[in-house]
């Protein structure tokens, strides 16, 4: 019989609800995101009117939805581990998400101007697929261990009823 320390590691349910409600989140903010570069990418913001068009909608959409995404992940994702001041786990947050925006921004950019790969599709691929994904991986962790850290309840950082 395998004792505790010799028995393969699961991931806690915690952390499993925790990836499941980011990923609900993560896709609103997805789709707000995407439909946000999409219609600023072919209006006011096409590569045909601004040479930095791309980027600059890429900018305004993930802003937008870093605060949708600030909404859901603070009173449902980590709902238990968020702070009574939400003034610092704000500014965490937002810099973990600029983080986050900064990886999806450097696909985009070597795409288009380094690949030379400039379509409407192209774009959102490399913005919305690729950097969304890698982004993303990347603000989980820094939201887990970062912003929304565990320990925070135990020492009387968490939020009470709002």
């Amino acid at each position: 019989m395998l004792s505790p320390s010799d028995r393969p590691r699961r991931p806690s349910r915690r952390l499993l609800v925790q990836l499941a409600r980011f990923a609900v989140v993560g896709g609103l903010g997805f789709v707000l995101d995407t439909a946000v570069f999409d219609l600023l990418r072919l209006t006011v913001l096409s590569p045909e009117r601004m040479h930095d068009g791309p980027i600059l909608a890429k900018i305004a959409s993930t802003t937008v939805a870093i605060a949708a995404n600030w909404i859901g992940n603070r009173s449902w994702t980590f709902a238990d581990s968020r702070r009574a001041r939400s003034g610092g786990e704000a500014l965490e947050f937002l810099v973990a998400s600029l983080i986050g925006m900064g990886v999806g921004l450097l696909c985009l950019w070597i795409s288009h101007y380094g690949l030379r790969l400039t379509s409407t599709l192209d774009d959102t691929v490399s913005a919305n697929g690729v950097g969304l994904v890698l982004g993303s991986a990347v603000r989980f962790w820094l939201y887990r261990v970062w912003v929304y850290r565990p320990d925070r309840v135990a020492r009387g950082e968490a939020a009470t009823a709002e």
